[in-house]
């Protein structure tokens, strides 16, 4: 039954009018929640824990919602589902979320939760990579078109490299962990904390990372995504999904175990338990709420940061300030 719930699931989320397109909003059940879609970034892993534990846990339940998770496939492909309503609310990556806003779909974040963004490069550990000047003569496997691959020749010139020292090979982004685990490529873009632990299943192998963000590059990673529409005519939903989800990331990061168990048992062509626990345990620390912070809370500085990335490397037009990307009316400022 479960397979069949996750079929019917992806089956709506292809179809142009699926989800709620209605303008309405959501609908209202029996007992008075209201029936909720989140679309993640991709298939489930690790990282999406958290939301299969509050929906375990009843933490969605208990601000009014019935929630329903669905499989994505790539977080531009969720944002446009968003801005066409599609559903409810995504969860996707920050770069795709300004390049989709500059192009003009109405959607906004109402909090990054993975602030310390993932973007990095992978390597198994007996290639002796340890920095980034280590790359030099070596090859890295990127996605043409993602926020990796064109902030990459910045990131080597801010770590004293030239693009010309690395050999880039083009490959999408189903193909980069083969690349890899076959040796057709030294290292790839791509983030650790979910193709990390992937690799080493398959492989046996350790991977070792370079995270952008400890080189001289933080770009803002996975968060919460909501249609200019719900956000100024349901304040009310979008505030309670936010303090579900902030509550469901708090406890699943003392819980990881409890956390994984409830996505493993809730969601459909997960990795393996002993990868799921790896991946949210890599993730955590993402979420960089620094002392006693709330996940989601977010710095105006770290958005204009990675603004300002985007808009020198990613050939993000006309940038506005933070507010044009980012509502921190739910989640709060810093």
């Amino acid at each position: 039954m479960k397979r069949l719930a996750y079929a019917g699931a992806a089956l709506l989320l292809l179809l142009p009018m699926a989800g709620c397109g209605d303008s309405a909003g959501p609908a209202t059940t029996a007992d008075g929640k209201k029936k909720v879609t989140l679309t993640l970034n991709w298939v489930p892993y690790g990282e999406h824990a958290p939301f299969y534990y509050g929906l375990k846990k009843g933490f969605y339940a208990d601000e009014g919602i019935e929630l329903e998770i669905k499989a994505g496939g790539g977080s531009g492909k969720t944002i446009q589902a968003v801005a066409q309503k599609q559903t409810d609310f995504g969860w996707a990556d920050t770069p795709p979320l300004l390049k989709a806003i500059g192009t003009g779909m109405k959607v906004k974040s109402v909090g990054v939760f993975l602030q310390k963004g993932p973007a990095s490069i992978e390597f198994l550990a007996d290639k002796g990579i340890s920095k980034p000047a280590d790359l030099k003569g070596k090859t890295v496997g990127g996605t043409p078109g993602d926020a990796l691959y064109a902030t990459f020749p910045g990131w080597l010139k801010a770590n004293g490299l030239e693009p010309a020292d690395v050999k880039v090979v083009n490959l999408d982004a189903a193909g980069k962990i083969a690349a890899l685990s076959e040796g057709r490529v030294d290292a790839i873009q791509g983030f650790f904390h979910d193709q990390g632990p992937t690799i080493e299943a398959k492989t046996g192998k350790q991977v070792d990372h370079l995270l952008y963000a400890d080189w001289g590059m933080n770009l803002l990673g996975t968060g919460l995504v909501v249609n200019e529409a719900t956000l100024g005519g349901d304040a009310a939903l979008v505030g309670s999904f936010v303090k579900a989800t902030q509550r469901s990331w708090t406890e699943a990061a003392k819980d990881i175990p409890g956390a994984t168990d409830a996505m493993a048992e809730l969601a459909e062509n997960e990795p393996a338990k002993e990868v799921l626990v790896k991946q949210l345990t890599l993730a955590v620390p993402l979420l960089d709420t620094g002392a006693g912070g709330v996940p989601g809370v977010n710095a105006e500085a770290k958005w204009t940061e990675t603004i300002g990335l985007m808009s020198k490397y990613a050939e993000l037009k006309d940038a506005g300030p933070a507010a044009t990307y980012w509502d921190a009316s739910h989640a709060g400022k810093g």
